[in-house]
């Protein structure tokens, strides 16, 4: 019998993985189940970006090896686009490694910073990658809560009463998912600050600054920040960009080569034309990212009209492509409330709990679906919850 690594063992597969498993199953038999579920951008990215991509994919020098660190000009795009977006400078020589998207970096990052035995701070609720990559490598996850009468933001205080002995690395993403909910420069600030006193490691991961999102903010911005941050970016969600697998990360060129030494060992470069579509994606006008806010934002507003019919609490003020909410008290958990929604409303939303025991009393419903496809989730569930 042969036995698997124990890293098999000490984690799950993702719950995505299974339950659009079951969804495709139950499709396939004829049930029709609208997906409210998953982030997976369901919008173009620009036309001149794929224009790129049509007219690169035909040179003769498109598909072979590319540098580990990607090509110059992607490097530089990323350079100017945190310069323009973000205020934010960065040398594209020494302080950016773009990546095949930015889960790809969780697990670089870790495997650059974390023994076995090291631990490692995690957000609940927050995104379940981060606690399974930690486990992969054999580090000790340590949640930290995140409540709504905070802001979802950590609280730093408990925190600081914690024994945070062997603490190496902290995980942070704002704006958040999945709650939806903003910091400002002050709360990064405070953020660095505690890091840097508990010489930790603190990284953001950030791929929701653009949408329903009138003020982008990088943790890079604070004075100092690049001493002890690393910030993970992507162009999944902010240009469309999810199957096309392009993120990148910036922080001081020490730490740059840290996490190259790992990623060199573990792939062998973007393709060429991915990258120079990217770049092109990277200079979209403003009007452009309106066009698109324009469109999440009608689309928010049909999923708040969905969470009303479900009687469930929620914030306004949310950004991202997602909508966050507290199931009603007469509900005893967020599973049980997503599989009831699922099987009389033939629509899946994606229970809270799987993002931590903080959201537990908690749904999510994706924005990247089409306004009419929302307004007939919206009619299911109207007619049959």
């Amino acid at each position: 019998m042969i036995i698997p690594a124990q890293r098999v063992n000490s984690i799950n597969e993702y719950y995505f993985s299974h339950k659009l498993r079951e969804i495709a199953s139950r499709n396939a038999s004829g049930e029709d189940i609208i997906n409210l579920g998953i982030g997976n951008p369901d919008l173009l990215p620009s036309d001149s970006t794929i224009e790129t991509l049509q007219v690169e994919i035909l040179k003769s020098d498109a598909h072979g090896y590319q540098p580990y660190k990607g090509i110059d000009e992607l490097r530089n795009a990323f350079s100017g686009w945190y310069k323009s977006k973000f205020k934010v400078d960065l040398n594209p020589e020494t302080e950016i490694l773009p990546l095949i998207g930015s889960k790809e970096g969780i697990l670089h990052i870790s495997m650059a910073f974390l023994n076995p035995g090291d631990t490692v701070l995690i957000p609940d609720p927050g995104y379940p990658t981060y606690k399974a990559v930690s486990e992969m490598i054999g580090a000790n996850p340590l949640l930290y809560k995140l409540e709504k009468e905070l802001n979802w933001l950590p609280d730093l205080d408990e925190l600081k009463n914690r024994d945070l002995t062997g603490v190496k690395l902290m995980w942070v993403n704002y704006p958040n998912m999945p709650t939806g909910a903003q910091i400002n420069k002050e709360g990064f600030e405070k953020l660095i600050n505690f890091a840097r006193s508990h010489n930790i490691v603190i990284c953001n991961d950030n791929p929701y600054s653009f949408i329903l999102n009138e003020n982008p903010l990088s943790i890079l911005s604070i004075p100092g920040a690049k001493e002890i941050a690393i910030e993970l970016n992507s162009l999944s969600k902010s240009h469309n960009m999810a199957g096309w697998r392009i993120g990148m990360l910036a922080s001081n060129p020490q730490f740059i080569q840290y996490i190259l030494k790992v990623k060199s060992n573990m792939d062998s470069g973007i393709f060429k034309p991915l990258q120079k579509a990217a770049v092109n994606a990277l200079i979209n006008a403003d009007s452009w990212y309106k066009n698109l806010n324009h469109t999440y934002a009608e689309r928010q507003k049909i999923g708040f009209e969905i969470l009303d019919i479900l009687k469930c609490t929620y914030q306004e003020n949310q950004v991202g492509m997602f909508v966050w909410a507290k199931i009603p008290q007469t509900e005893t958990g967020s599973e049980l409330f997503a599989e009831h929604i699922l099987n009389k409303a033939k629509v899946f939303i994606t229970p809270g709990f799987i993002f931590g025991s903080q959201g537990e009393h908690y749904i999510r419903i994706s924005l990247s679906n089409s306004r009419e496809k929302l307004l007939l989730a919206k009619s299911r569930i109207l007619s049959n919850i």
